[in-house]
């Protein structure tokens, strides 16, 4: 069995490596008090900065705004005012978009007749021949108004039964239907001729 190699010891010259463990292992700084902590920890519940403040709750609001309209003009359930919501206002909604309604047309009519008006103002006759045609095509589209009603209702009726129907329908339908199709919300969801189910 061979020695252990002993000339280490009595070698003067032989280096020795230091033990960097036991002067590394310390954190370099003090450790902090509890009072010291805490108060790095202390967050004011207003900030200090009320300009900087006001703009990120203004920017917070503006963005869940935007969210809420583009929700509501998507027809999304979770955006929609209580007028709006539910099953039976969706189809509602989709009947009243999926046909061609007089009412669309006031707002355009009423426009020429003003115009109309305008350029002829002195003379009476046309005048008089522009208010009448004006009530005449009103009296129209509140007839239209009142069939898309009864259709819609029977529809609503045949569908869900004759006790879940929800009351107000026919004011929704005359509502909707005697808007622009571009200016209703929530935005028109299926095409012309599209009718539901």
């Amino acid at each position: 069995m061979a020695k252990p190699n002993s000339s280490n010891k009595t070698d003067p010259t032989a280096e020795y490596d230091l033990n960097t463990d036991s002067i590394s292992s310390g954190k370099g700084r003090a450790t902090p008090t509890r009072k010291e902590r805490e108060a790095a920890n202390l967050r004011p519940l207003v900030s200090s900065d009320r300009r900087a403040g006001n703009k990120a709750s203004r920017a917070k609001m503006n963005e869940a705004r935007e969210k809420a309209r583009v929700g509501m003009a998507n027809g999304d359930e979770k955006f929609l005012p209580m007028r709006d919501k539910g099953v039976q206002r969706r189809f509602i909604r989709d009947y009243v978009d999926a046909r061609w309604s007089v009412g669309e047309l006031i707002l355009p009519m009423m426009f020429l007749i003003i115009i109309v008006m305008f350029i002829f103002e002195k003379n009476t006759g046309v005048s008089s021949v522009a208010i009448f045609a004006l009530w005449g095509f009103f009296l129209i589209a509140v007839i239209d108004c009142v069939i898309a009603g009864l259709l819609i209702q029977r529809k609503l009726t045949t569908k869900f039964g004759a006790e879940k129907v929800q009351k107000g329908n026919r004011w929704y339908i005359a509502m909707r239907a005697l808007q622009l199709r571009p200016m209703r919300l929530p935005k028109p969801q299926v095409k012309r001729g599209t009718f539901p189910v």
